[in-house]
């Protein structure tokens, strides 16, 4: 979490920072990211940023938060009514709804997708800390909602599936920039992913 002092920058002043901070994490992976760099690009002392930020990685918590909240926009306009509305319908909304964070935020998308795929479990977790657990959670009750109501098969293991759902919603991030994310490709590409759920989770 940052320090007061960085919130009492200007708006210019923190928005310079982020700005510069975003870049570095998307050329480099969190090992090789220099603070250096940084500060340099961002015409700031280093004694400065310290007194903005622990350290860098408190900074990369830090952009990691704001990809959350971003995203989470994006969630509650899906979520509104959700309660009328087909289990599979719903799912291709969330995923519609990462996919424009991800078009929208080129950069948070890409680092927070990054962190996510990591092989270091500690570093994850002490980083994202519930917000993988808060995806999983969310699918988990909307699956266990359409088997409730006769949407679903039941029975099933809502609570892995909810997993790899949210697992998937990472993969097509991903997918979208290498393939030149179009909103006409990708809702083919979401149509076809929510038609193989279908074949598996129907009742």
């Amino acid at each position: 979490m940052p320090k007061q002092t960085f919130f009492n920058l200007s708006t210019e002043k923190r928005e310079r920072i982020i700005a510069v901070a975003l870049q570095e994490f998307k050329e480099f992976d969190y090992s090789k990211a220099s603070i250096s760099r940084i500060v340099a690009k961002a015409g700031i002392a280093k004694g400065s940023f310290y007194q903005y930020f622990s350290g860098k990685k408190d900074l990369f918590s830090h952009i990691i938060d704001l990809a959350s909240e971003k995203k989470l926009d994006y969630l509650k306009d899906v979520q509104i009514g959700s309660e009328n509305r087909d289990f599979f319908e719903l799912l291709r909304e969330v995923y519609i709804a990462g996919l424009k964070f991800s078009r929208d935020y080129p950069e948070l998308g890409e680092i927070s997708d990054n962190l996510m795929k990591s092989k270091d479990e500690k570093f994850k977790e002490e980083i994202l800390g519930t917000s993988m657990q808060k995806s999983d959670a969310f699918l988990t009750a909307l699956l266990q909602r359409g088997a409730e109501q006769g949407e679903l098969k039941r029975g099933l293991d809502f609570r892995f599936i909810g997993f790899i759902m949210t697992r998937v919603s990472i993969a097509l991030g991903e997918y979208a920039r290498e393939k030149e994310y179009s909103e006409r490709n990708m809702g083919k590409a979401i149509g076809d992913l929510i038609e193989m759920f279908g074949s598996g989770l129907r009742a």
